[in-house]
């Protein structure tokens, strides 16, 4: 019997609200590594602490919603 894994992950999306182009090239490289490339693209990614640390970075940019 295989148990049911009850441990749930948190997923967050993130849609890119405002161009990188005028902003640091650490900014651009940040919002790119989120995977983010055209404006009101959204992506999923799993709720990490590293993944907030980006989100930190360039809330200026970025609309994030929590599942």
């Amino acid at each position: 019997m295989s148990k049911a894994s009850t441990n749930t992950v948190k997923v967050v999306r993130v849609t890119l609200v405002k161009s990188a182009i005028g902003y640091s090239k650490q900014q651009k490289a940040t919002v790119r590594a989120l995977g983010l490339t055209k404006m009101h693209q959204t992506v999923q990614h799993a709720d990490t602490a590293t993944l907030r640390g980006m989100l930190a970075k360039v809330t200026h940019l970025v609309a994030v919603e929590e599942e």
